[in-house]
């Protein structure tokens, strides 16, 4: 069977090896919003901007005034990669703890710089309920990973002293689009500005943006995936999933569950990339995903 990716999404690669269109196989292992619009049907009105060379200055507005933000306090990027890369190559710091996203630095102990963490948490997706230390005193501060937040709660931030990292390619079910933010003071978004690659976010991503946010409604897709993800749980009760808050549940005793389910064209993602060679991450599907998984799990006995 195909080698697990660092981040999931090899259903490409396993619809390859198999044989098989890549819309035949069940991408779970990469986790995006199993109840959002087809994004196709939005780019698809936006092919003139192929012609243009990117401007993202009306989807920065178009989304700061869907966050409720300052535009100037808001960077997009190409995807939450280029936004976890900009911050951590100027600000450093380190993860709170492991296991946690392989994109966060890690400094050794004593370093410099920002806590990291991701909310919810990646990859049990639990939501941050401790006491916050912004580190003020210390001088570090918290960077935020809130790639899954929107889907978690329905509400595009906590809004917690620090930085900000999205993902909005998850949020609208579209990672090929690579679209993503940096919300933070004045200054480090133009520093960021300022050493971020020219055209780094493509025409298309900027052109859709306002289009896709119009279509948003994260509190109805929240409630969505709620009620999808105790439906998976209880499918996956024999593999002992934790409890999740986020549109991913993660279960502790699954080893060999990634090859026995990909022959069925099912992929979850395997999660020796965290440390967890024993788990696997298995995305929220909609209501027929949830259908044809119960299937590969019956056939893989």
């Amino acid at each position: 069977m195909i080698p697990a990716g660092r981040h999931g999404g090899d259903g490409a690669r396993l619809a390859a090896a198999l044989g098989i269109d890549p819309g035949a196989v069940l991408d779970l292992s990469a986790s995006l919003n199993p109840v959002a619009p087809d994004a196709g049907d939005v780019v698809a009105k936006h092919l003139d901007a192929l012609r243009r060379y990117p401007d993202p200055a009306q989807a920065t507005v178009a989304l700061a005034e869907a966050m409720g933000v300052d535009p100037d306090c808001l960077l997009l990027t190409n995807g939450g990669a280029e936004a976890i890369a900009m911050v951590a190559a100027d600000k450093g710091g380190t993860v709170v703890s492991e296991p946690e996203f392989s994109l966060h630095p890690r400094l050794a102990e004593g370093g410099n710089g920002p806590h990291w963490r991701s909310n919810p948490h990646n990859p049990t997706g639990r939501l941050w309920t401790a006491p916050i230390d912004d580190g003020s005193t210390a001088g570090t501060g918290w960077v935020w990973d809130e790639a899954f937040y929107p889907l978690a709660t329905g509400r595009w931030t906590a809004g917690h002293t620090g930085i900000v990292v999205g993902s909005l390619t998850k949020l609208f079910a579209c990672p090929g689009l690579r679209l993503g933010y940096v919300l933070a003071d004045v200054g480090c978004v133009q520093r960021l500005r300022d050493r971020q690659p020219e055209w780094s976010v493509n025409g298309l991503a900027a052109s859709a943006l306002p289009d896709l946010l119009a279509g948003a409604d994260l509190p109805a897709w929240a409630a969505a995936v709620a009620r999808l993800r105790a439906a998976l749980v209880d499918l996956l009760t024999p593999f002992k999933p934790l409890p999740s808050d986020a549109n991913y549940v993660l279960c502790t005793d699954a080893a060999g569950l990634r090859d026995r389910l990909a022959p069925h064209g099912v992929l979850v993602r395997d999660c020796a990339s965290f440390g967890l060679p024993d788990h696997v991450r298995v995305a929220v599907p909609d209501e027929a995903g949830l259908a044809r998984l119960q299937e590969a799990l019956c056939a893989a006995g």
